[in-house]
This record gives C-alpha cells, sequence and structure tokens, in this order.
C-alpha cells in the first residue's frame, strides 16, 4: 500500500480548499469525497449571493463543482467513497474505506461538514430550497416583504428570528413547548420586536404548497393534538446541526456536541499529524465562506507540518 501525503476527507468548501492550497504548494492530496452527499450542504442550495467572486450570486451545486475542477486541475485525486475506520495512533495513518480498501497518509485534513437537523415531515424536502431553509443568513434575503416560519426555541432559532425581523414582513416562532429554551438575552430582544410572534406547545406536522414554492403549514398542537393551517411563504428549520464526525469519537478530542476540537492558533486537532476545518469544527458561523477559509488554513498548516517532519 503505498504512502500518501495527504488525505482529506470531506468534500465541501473546506476540502476542496484545502485540496486547492495543497497542490498549489506542490503537494498532491487525495480526497475522499464521500458517498451520499459528496460536494456538502451546498449541494442542497439554491442561489448563494454571499459567497466572494459572484456578484449575480452562483447556484451551490454549480460553487461545488468549480470548486472540484479547480481542486482537480492541480492535482487532486478524488476518491468517490467513504472513510469508515481509522487509526491516528501511529505516524503513518490509516484510513479504511467502505469498498475494503485503504489509504495512508503522513497528514490527514478532516474536512467531514455537519448536517442540519431535519424535521422528517411530509413537503420538507419536497420544498427544500423553495420555500424551505436551515439558514437565515444565507437565505433570508429571498423572503424580504413575506411572511415566515422558525421552527424551534433554542438560541439558533431565536437568533435566526432576529436576524429575519429586519427583511420579514412577520415573523412566527413554533416552538413545541410553552416556553423557550434560548439565553434570557436572546428571549427579551425577540420579545422587544414588534413583527416577531409565538405560537407555543406545537409542532409543524406539514409543509404545503405548489410548484412556485411554500405557501403554509399544518400546525399540530402537542397537547391536545388539534390542527390547523397557518398561511407563510418560507419555513426556516433551526433545531440544531449534527457534526459529522461519529467515526472520530474515542479517536480525536471533541467538544460536548461533537465537533472537532482544534488548537487556538491553528487547525491542530489532538493527535499529531491529523487537522480538520470547516463546519466539522464550527458549531457557531456554518458559512461557506468561512469553511473555505479554514480549508486554506489546514492545507498551510499541513504544508509547515510535512516540512517539519521532512
Amino acid at each position: 500500500m503505498r504512502i500518501v501525503d495527504v488525505v482529506i476527507i470531506g468534500s465541501g468548501p473546506a476540502g476542496y480548499t484545502a485540496a486547492i492550497y495543497l497542490g498549489r504548494a506542490g503537494i498532491k492530496p487525495v480526497l475522499v469525497s464521500g458517498l451520499l452527499e459528496p460536494g456538502g450542504a451546498l449541494m442542497k442550495t439554491g442561489l448563494v449571493e454571499n459567497f466572494p467572486g459572484f456578484e449575480q450570486g452562483i447556484e451551490g451545486p454549480v460553487l461545488m463543482q468549480k470548486m472540484q475542477k479547480q481542486a482537480e486541475k492541480f492535482f487532486a485525486q478524488i476518491i468517490s467513497d467513504d472513510v469508515v475506520d481509522i487509526d491516528f495512533s501511529d505516524k503513518i495513518k490509516l484510513l479504511k474505506l467502505s469498498d475494503g480498501s485503504a489509504l495512508q497518509a503522513r497528514a490527514v485534513i478532516i474536512a467531514s461538514g455537519a448536517k442540519y437537523r431535519h424535521l422528517d415531515i411530509p413537503g420538507e424536502a419536497q420544498f427544500a430550497g423553495k420555500g424551505v431553509s436551515y439558514c437565515a443568513t444565507c437565505d433570508g434575503f429571498f423572503f424580504s416583504g413575506k411572511e415566515v416560519i422558525v421552527v424551534g426555541g433554542g438560541d439558533t432559532a431565536i437568533g435566526e428570528a432576529i436576524f429575519l425581523s429586519s427583511l420579514a414582513a412577520k415573523v412566527t416562532v413554533i416552538h413545541r413547548r410553552d416556553q423557550l429554551r434560548a439565553t434570557k438575552t436572546l428571549i427579551d430582544k425577540a420579545n422587544s420586536i414588534s413583527n416577531i410572534e409565538f405560537i407555543w406547545d406545537s409542532v409543524v406536522a406539514e409543509i404545503e404548497g405548489d410548484e412556485s414554492g411554500v405557501k403554509g403549514i399544518i400546525i399540530k398542537n402537542a397537547k391536545a393534538s388539534e390542527k390547523r393551517t397557518f398561511a407563510c411563504q418560507g419555513v426556516f428549520i433551526a433545531i440544531g446541526h449534527n457534526p459529522s464526525t461519529a467515526i472520530f469519537q474515542n479517536k480525536l478530542d471533541l467538544d460536548d456536541n461533537g465537533y472537532i476540537k482544534v488548537k487556538a492558533n491553528n487547525t491542530s486537532t489532538s493527535e499529531k499529524g491529523v487537522f480538520a476545518a470547516g463546519d466539522c469544527t464550527d458549531g457557531k458561523y456554518r458559512q461557506a465562506v468561512i469553511a473555505s477559509a479554514g480549508g486554506a488554513k489546514a492545507a498551510l498548516d499541513v504544508d509547515e507540518y510535512l516540512k517539519e517532519i521532512d
């Protein structure tokens, strides 16, 4: 089994950017893209207007295709497979793939990302990108002057509601309990905004719409089991994220939410020669441009690391 310089796990903005930077440094990385969701969350995103360099915006899948081609231009070898097991204990890292093969690498960059938690209700997948969103800072602009729903009761949901209140005509927060889980500062701010309202003890049972997008939702009272229809043009689901880090449990230091811990001044993890970048390390911002910046940092850190061990 040949030993490569670097294996990158993940093919989102962080992974592709790391590959581009490594290639430019004369290091040919192997990038394991994943089987189910190569390209990461942006492959399910519509128009992206906040990624620098595209004044008219760019569709998420198109952006990821461009990043992939640029990585391949700089000699990245892309493998369409999943990493199913790892051994980071030795100087040479071992990564086992789902097809039964394995890779050995002197260094590893983890850019496995994070996934939005879904409601798993009728209409959610159908209207994703057509009124259903998981990121207010990404998609809020498209709902200017419209009535929108935010589902959730934690800091993320209330922060999304506050952000949307400056764009949407009306923001209604639907929470399954009778009180919010968010911090008091956020709750007080939300309560002070006139176009934010709350529906308590309720869940969204179904999302309705037509070919033009979301038209409304069906709300179910969690206590009385009563259902009613609520008109809206947008549904923002803010019930949290799950970092894609399951295989790194007990192999790397993770925080209480499962995100990979990196050092304050670089992208190093708890294992020497293993680096991490992007949403698998970031439970706060979750922005493509920040993930790309993390990928660039990881590539520079790996370049320095390889020179040190040589």
